[in-house]
């Protein structure tokens, strides 16, 4: 980007909108050519990739990741497209009034009859370092609130931290452990357990910096560890008045 001045503007520096188009230019060509070469590759493996692909899907897993560029996915779990059903947000947030989520869920659980729901959050998490910090950020604040609850939730632990590498990594497990404990409360996995014996939630945690998935030893098959007051029953008729 070069800056060029502008003496109607009493020289002040203004930007070069055709190198910003052209940098703009180069990175969505590259989009389609990295698609290009993709499409030849799995071509080239096998001939016939796309049209089973076509055909339809049936992952056993559903990812509930954070939204991070570093963490898609499949990549951090060696599979193939068509094994992973994926929903991704800021932090990996799992709450009751997220119809996106929910809505995501349900299909999953329900439709796709997935055997394993992971909830994926990553060290170095930049959603939960802003919850960390005293700072308005926009619109986010409110989603980040959420991550603000699970630290109120576990102060006496995270209070005594002092290393604030160290917190913001005890804090990104934490979240986790919650956002699983979250689901699990969720009408939706409930009503599973009580038809199915095959579903099981999860949380993970990624270490960017070797790659490796930590398992936080969060994961429920039943809701026998949420409590009494968490615990549903089958859905109640209404009476008719």
């Amino acid at each position: 980007m070069t800056l060029t001045e502008n003496k109607k503007n009493g020289n002040k520096p203004q930007i070069d909108l055709s190198s910003v188009k052209l940098a703009q230019s180069d990175t969505y060509k590259a989009l389609l050519k990295g698609n290009s070469d993709w499409v030849k590759d799995r071509l080239t493996d096998d001939p016939d990739y796309f049209n089973k692909l076509a055909k339809g899907q049936n992952p056993q897993v559903l990812w509930i990741g954070c939204s991070d560029s570093r963490v898609p996915a499949n990549d951090v779990t060696g599979t193939k497209p068509g094994e992973v059903f994926v929903h991704r947000n800021i932090a990996n947030v799992c709450v009751h009034s997220d119809m996106n989520m929910l809505s995501v869920l349900d299909y999953a659980v329900n439709v796709l009859k997935v055997k394993h729901v992971i909830v994926a959050g990553h060290y170095g998490c930049g959603g939960v370092a802003a919850a960390l910090s005293n700072k308005q950020f926009g619109l986010i604040d409110n989603w980040l609130r959420h991550i603000k609850d699970v630290y109120r939730l576990h102060s006496h632990e995270l209070d005594r931290i002092t290393d604030e590498t160290q917190k913001l990594n005890r804090l990104v497990e934490l979240n986790v452990s919650e956002q699983v404990y979250n689901l699990c409360k969720t009408s939706i996995i409930q009503n599973a357990w009580m038809n199915r014996a095959d579903l099981e939630v999860h949380g993970w945690v990624i270490d960017l910096s070797s790659g490796l998935v930590k398992d936080i030893k969060v994961s429920s098959s039943s809701p026998d560890n949420l409590g009494y007051i968490y615990e549903l029953d089958g859905v109640e008729e209404l009476a008719v008045h």
